[in-house]
């Protein structure tokens, strides 16, 4: 695989399930870097998507590593069965839990990495004490919980405003942005800064659309083009 300053996610929750080999095929083929996986439980948002089943099946069919993004209360009891997937990211978010250093520490304990999101309604600086002790931030820029959202005004300004904060405190971890990462903006959530892009159904899974024409499409702009 090769090593990207800018790496596609594709949220395989807005994939055709039905064809869902067919799409992984198409991206081990394209080196795509992460498999971004929404857990959902129905308390945290309401709302149910994929779950451990579906990690342990694409683990076992390839090494590509697994973005793991849980949006469920008390995602400290379900840390050691989703470390289990090899290569794992796990996200959470760290209102949910009394302790979120204790949770970043169970996570790495248990060989993944660790992530913590940001939410639309939170300040980068409310996270100041676990930055240095992540991997991944992964900014919201929708209300967490469904496909299919408009991004909220002043998203892209403040990823732009997180990366800075980020850089100029000297934190090392990957920033990720997650919501409406669309064609239209996909250019500015790059100009902005972000380093992992969570794709969905506003561009890679768009209805109608090719998958493997939209893995090109989606290099291009974060190479640089439009």
């Amino acid at each position: 695989m090769q090593t990207r300053a800018r790496k596609i996610s594709p949220s395989l929750m807005c994939a055709d399930l039905l064809n869902l080999k067919r799409d992984l095929d198409l991206f081990i083929d394209n080196d795509i870097e992460y498999f971004h996986i929404d857990i959902m439980d129905g308390h945290y948002v309401h709302n149910f998507s994929l779950g451990f089943g579906i990690c342990q099946a694409i683990s076992s069919y390839t090494d590509t590593p697994q973005d793991i993004h849980l949006m469920i209360d008390n995602p400290e009891d379900f840390v050691p069965l989703f470390a289990q997937i090899k290569s794992s990211i796990i996200t959470f978010h760290p209102e949910v839990v009394y302790h979120p250093l204790r949770t970043i520490a169970l996570i790495k304990r248990h060989g993944a990495r660790a992530g913590i999101a940001l939410n639309p309604a939170q300040t980068i600086e409310s996270l100041k004490p676990l930055l240095p002790h992540v991997d991944l931030l992964c900014v919201m820029t929708v209300v967490p919980g469904f496909v299919s959202q408009s991004i909220i005004p002043g998203g892209i300004e403040k990823l732009r405003e997180t990366v800075d904060y980020i850089r100029s405190n000297g934190y090392e971890l990957e920033i990720e942005v997650d919501g409406n990462v669309s064609w239209e903006n996909l250019p500015e959530m790059r100009d902005a800064g972000a380093q992992v892009f969570v794709a969905g159904t506003s561009s890679m899974f768009e209805s109608g659309g090719d998958v493997q024409s939209n893995i090109r499409r989606f290099r291009s702009i974060l190479e640089g083009g439009e």
